[in-house]
C-alpha cells in the first residue's frame, strides 16, 4: 500500500479553466454581498 502513496501523480494539461470560467467567478464574487442581521444571514448579487 506505501508504494500507491509514494508515486508521484501525472499532471494533466487538460484540467485548466476557461477565461469564462474564471471571469464568471470573478464577477461572481464582486456583485456577492453577505449582510448579517441578528442571526440571520441575507446573500445580495448586485448585477
Amino acid at each position: 500500500m506505501a508504494k500507491l502513496y509514494s508515486k508521484e501523480k501525472s499532471k494533466s494539461k487538460g484540467m485548466l479553466p476557461k477565461k469564462e470560467t474564471i471571469s464568471f467567478l470573478l464577477n461572481y464574487s464582486r456583485s456577492l454581498s453577505i449582510v448579517k442581521i441578528n442571526k440571520i444571514s441575507f446573500e445580495i448579487i448586485a448585477n
